[in-house]
């Protein structure tokens, strides 16, 4: 709900919580309207899905954030890979932090759809 509120506190407002990988995985997969940003708690996947490759060959994501004491180090990729998933190793990203990754986001392709967040 934190992050969420954080998202709120910018003006964006399509923001799906959820509480499982398999809540996650469910929306991703068969939703039919992509999403912009996904924010991901690292510890949620428990080694049971590599999130990196995951989000780099999905479609429907746009974006991923992966974040937390468990997220892991980015592999050398093409700037495809560095444009799309992004990585950082605090607890949580702060408001200053999200503001300047959708200020990236926004100006490389206009919002159509969501945003989840997952922790």
């Amino acid at each position: 709900m934190r992050i969420e509120r954080l998202f709120n506190q910018l003006g964006y407002y399509r923001v799906v919580p959820v509480h499982s990988l398999a809540e996650l995985l469910n929306l991703v997969d068969y939703g039919s309207v992509p999403f912009d940003l996904v924010v991901i708690n690292a510890s949620m996947a428990r080694g049971e899905l590599n999130l990196f490759d995951f989000f780099l060959d999905h479609p429907q994501v746009h974006h991923a954030l992966i974040y937390g004491d468990d997220a892991p180090q980015s592999p050398p990729v093409s700037a495809r890979g560095q444009q799309k998933i992004h990585v950082i190793g605090s607890a949580m990203p702060e408001l200053p932090f999200i503001e300047r990754s959708m200020a990236v986001i926004e100006s490389r392709q206009p919002l159509v759809g969501t945003v989840i967040s997952v922790s």
